[in-house]
């Protein structure tokens, strides 16, 4: 089930050293590169509590094996995609196959452990293997897209999925209780495809801008059918998400902390891999291997300094400590200079991202089930993880919007375009952090002291 977990997240950030040798071979264009993450962070966010729904209603172990099929199906058409188009289909359909799998693989994990310690322990060891997957994932991607190339970075997938779907078969047992209900499939559909639709609005507006009515008209369809899902929610007899959880003010801060932590990590490990193989010449491998900056120090904030941290501190202090940390490596990056040096460069300002990114993981986990009923804490934990996803593609959408726009109006060349364009990035990625260090001490903090 570690495993599971582990490959489905790590998708996330596999790509991102592998975008300028995807963009050479299929010649896509700057503002199509982000839809190659956003897609398959959209379609997992959005379809997350639906996979959880479904896996009650037909098995968690069917529904585990299912998605994990489907997730390797479309990693293999993704490395043999030879447009822009299929390739995003395919991630589009991986984005399905881990939202069917993500949530089966921690009801497999929750219903294996009895309640109480030994539980306790086995989630721990499940969320690690989730908090280091986006970190190793960069690095992972350097690696193969330096050796046999980037297609081999969905290509992988395939055989390691395939054992893991023979051992499913093997060490799971089958599902002895299935809840037959209704599945709100109506509202999955209608928040997937409004923020896809207000994704896309953000995209837009860097070639045809905020008035154009190319953009006016995604936004105001991208409002409508959130406004849809409002209505859907507050009707449904089985409603995807009850809107009863939303007079919950710690959670609704915990949801917006992690979409806020999210956008900033996904957005700037998005435009650093931009700018360190197209701006600084940096290859695939060297690329990767710099990330170890931010994937060490997140692996022992996450496993050695987050739970002291959490003891002594409770989830709000940790929270705002580790997004103060991550908010001054980010406007660190907001300085650098054209042709920047890894060492005083960019190496401080990874590892305090790293650091930031490590604490807020464990520290997300607790605050998210602050006064939370212990009958709702799965649908909780589905939301933070929902907010997570879908605030790491909108906050590419954005940073990327903004980097694009920041790079325009430099003509000295196209290293500096790239590096005023990252800048101008980094500072958006630094208010995220920010903000979620001002929402966590201020609604976090008190609802934990209480």
């Amino acid at each position: 089930m570690c495993g599971a977990q582990f490959i489905v997240t790590l998708d996330l950030a596999v790509v991102n050293v592998a975008l300028p040798s995807i963009r050479a071979d299929l010649g896509l264009a700057d503002a199509d590169l982000q839809w190659v993450v956003i897609t398959y962070g959209l379609l997992l966010g959005g379809l997350l509590v639906l996979g959880g729904r479904l896996g009650d209603a037909f098995g968690r172990r069917r529904m585990l094996s299912l998605g994990l099929a489907l997730f390797a199906v479309s990693s293999l058409t993704a490395g043999l995609s030879g447009s822009f188009a299929l390739l995003v289909a395919s991630r589009a359909a991986q984005g399905v196959g881990a939202a069917l799998a993500a949530p089966a693989a921690l009801a497999v994990v929750v219903a294996t452990f009895r309640e109480g310690a030994a539980r306790h322990r086995a989630i721990g060891v499940f969320g690690a293997a989730a908090g280091s997957a986006a970190s190793v994932g960069v690095v992972v991607s350097g690696a193969l897209t330096a050796g046999p190339g980037w297609p081999w970075i969905f290509f992988v997938n395939v055989p390691i999925v395939a054992v893991m779907v023979g051992l499913i078969a093997k060490y799971v047992p089958a599902d002895r209780k299935i809840h037959r209900g209704r599945i709100d499939l109506a509202g999955a559909v209608t928040v997937t495809a409004g923020l896809t639709a207000l994704v896309y609005a953000i995209n837009r507006s860097v070639d045809h801008g905020w008035t154009s009515p190319t953009t006016l008209g995604f936004l105001s369809a991208g409002c409508a059918l959130l406004v849809a899902f409002t209505a859907i929610e507050y009707r449904s007899p089985a409603p995807l998400v009850p809107l009863s959880m939303f007079r919950h003010p710690t959670l609704n801060a915990a949801n917006l902390v992690a979409a806020l932590v999210f956008a900033a990590f996904f957005a700037t490990t998005f435009q650093a891999s931009l700018l360190m193989q197209q701006a600084l010449g940096y290859s695939a491998l060297r690329t990767g291997l710099a990330y170890l900056a931010i994937a060490v120090p997140a692996v022992v904030a996450a496993a050695v300094l987050a739970p002291l941290l959490l003891i002594r501190l409770g989830a709000g202090w940790a929270l705002t400590l580790a997004q103060g940390i991550a908010a001054g490596g980010l406007l660190w990056l907001a300085r650098i200079p054209a042709h920047a040096q890894f060492w005083p460069d960019l190496f401080p300002a990874f590892l305090s991202v790293g650091l930031g990114i490590g604490l807020s993981q464990a520290a997300l986990q607790v605050a998210a089930f602050i006064g939370i009923p212990e009958e709702a804490s799965g649908l909780a934990g589905g939301m933070v993880e929902t907010a997570r996803e879908i605030g790491g593609a909108v906050g590419i959408a954005i940073v990327a919007a903004v980097a694009i726009a920041g790079g325009r109006g430099v003509s000295t060349g196209p290293a500096e375009a790239l590096t005023a364009g990252f800048r101008h990035g980094s500072l958006i990625a630094a208010g995220f952090s920010l903000l979620a260090a001002g929402t966590a001490i201020t609604v976090v903090r008190r609802a934990g002291r209480s």
